[in-house]
């Protein structure tokens, strides 16, 4: 009764006297609201260009239309392929490699009761995010190079240096270290933050209850970070065919392009340094549209098997 009794008051508040009380949320609303509109759903407008031989003299609205003729040209090509294919390899190696590590250090982090050593670990971390991708290849380049630190180690030692930069297969895997390494920290604050959230009592029971620490990790403490897991996995298979163009560009060389040349390597060779600006929104646009189905389909599918999902 009290509940629809402050229902109904709510409902015969005046239209006039709501706003006069709510307008300053509305205008703080306002500032992210025009953003979003100006540089973010404004610029698709630009898509257009991914049907049109864009001229940039004629300018956009003016230019002749040519329906799919990129998409089919695009999807004609050897080289589009296996870009494509590369894409794919690099992003399910990111997946299967790199994703459940954060997840495994920000569990074993938040085991930790020394709270100095917490927080030293997790900054050591989170400092290579702050890196560019040209200081990563730099030191990557240093260390896994033929004269490199790790192939120096492997000769004093009496074993034999290693290609990992010059052999398509082994710089695959050093790709991904350089993942691992740059992004882990990130990924961990997100973690932490949602262990941070979970019910201690649990724990303490199942410790009552005669359990141990690894017992207690996998059947209380990851369990309640699920939701997290499978929000972050969602949005990373939204990005699968999609991947940035500086980590690729940045590593790779001309004795690995079969394996380093990537959707957005291609896009810029072929479309922006060639200046065909509409060949290039389109390949875009066919990794935008692929993103949406899979983050759509994934989300689905965690929904079916008793998982939030992202919406």
């Amino acid at each position: 009764m009290k509940e629809k009794t402050i229902k109904e008051k709510a409902r015969k508040i005046p239209f006039k006297v709501y706003v006069r009380n709510t307008w300053q949320l509305y205008l703080m609303l306002l500032i992210p609201v025009v953003y979003m509109l100006m540089f973010r759903y404004k610029p698709m407008i630009g898509g257009i260009i991914a049907f049109k031989k864009f001229n940039v003299f004629a300018g956009i609205w003016n230019s002749p239309w040519v329906g799919f003729a990129h998409f089919k040209e695009a999807f004609g090509s050897k080289d589009f392929w296996n870009a494509l294919v590369n894409t794919l390899i690099l992003n399910i190696g990111d997946l299967i490699i790199g994703f459940p590590v954060p997840v495994l250090i920000a569990v074993f982090l938040f085991e930790i009761r020394n709270v100095h050593i917490r927080k030293a670990t997790q900054t050591i971390l989170y400092l290579p995010n702050f890196l560019s991708w040209v200081i990563i290849a730099g030191i990557i380049t240093q260390l896994f190079s033929t004269s490199g630190l790790v192939n120096d180690i492997f000769r004093k030692v009496g074993a034999r240096e290693v290609n990992f930069l010059s052999s398509p297969f082994i710089w695959r895997f050093v790709y991904w270290f350089a993942g691992i390494w740059q992004s882990a920290g990130y990924s961990l604050i997100i973690y932490l933050a949602a262990l941070t959230a979970t019910d201690p009592s649990l724990g303490e029971a199942a410790y009552i209850d005669g359990a141990t620490r690894l017992q207690r990790i996998a059947h209380v403490t990851i369990p309640q970070i699920r939701p997290t897991i499978s929000i972050m996995l969602i949005m990373q298979l939204g990005k699968i065919v999609s991947i940035d163009f500086d980590r690729p560009y940045m590593m790779g060389n001309t004795l690995v392009k079969s394996a380093a040349d990537v959707i957005s390597t291609y896009v810029y060779s072929v479309g922006l340094q060639a200046g065909r600006f509409d060949f290039a929104t389109a390949v875009g646009l066919f990794q935008s549209v692929v993103g949406i189905i899979m983050i759509l389909s994934v989300n689905q599918i965690s929904k079916k098997m008793g998982e939030e999902g992202i919406m």
